[in-house]
């Protein structure tokens, strides 16, 4: 799945500027594939990073120099409370928003997001452009 949902996004998004990924834990698989993409560039964010590769960014007051250049947000398993500020970035930046939820999370943004299923990856999408 996590194969198909990379693929997605490279098929998708390797010709945008940059790539970020916000919230990124410690789930690095998607964001260290997509770095060995050659034409892909990706940020990774979090409240709190644990890896000099991570950059610190609270989404709910983010610093938008980060997503200046941004053609596509996205995030894995945000908390539902988190997808409002996930949409205004998107909006406010003007890049694609994908969002990857748990299976029970219902997504919580005001735009309606298109259900995407690539293969065997399942996910949310939302353009603002």
């Amino acid at each position: 799945m996590w194969n198909d949902f990379t693929e997605y996004i490279i098929k998708h998004y390797s010709i945008s500027p940059l790539i970020v990924e916000i919230g990124v834990g410690t789930f690095l698989k998607v964001a260290l594939h997509l770095k060995q993409h050659p034409k892909v560039d990706i940020i990774m964010t979090d409240i709190k990073p644990y890896h000099d590769q991570i950059i610190l960014d609270d989404i709910r007051q983010p610093d938008l120099k980060i997503y200046k250049d941004a053609g596509l947000i996205y995030s894995i398993r945000p908390p539902e409370e988190l997808h409002p500020y996930l949409e205004s970035l998107s909006n406010i930046t003007g890049a694609d928003l994908i969002i990857k939820p748990l299976s029970t999370d219902f997504i919580n943004t005001q735009k309606k997001m298109d259900l995407i299923n690539y293969k065997k990856a399942v996910f949310y999408k939302c353009s603002f452009k």
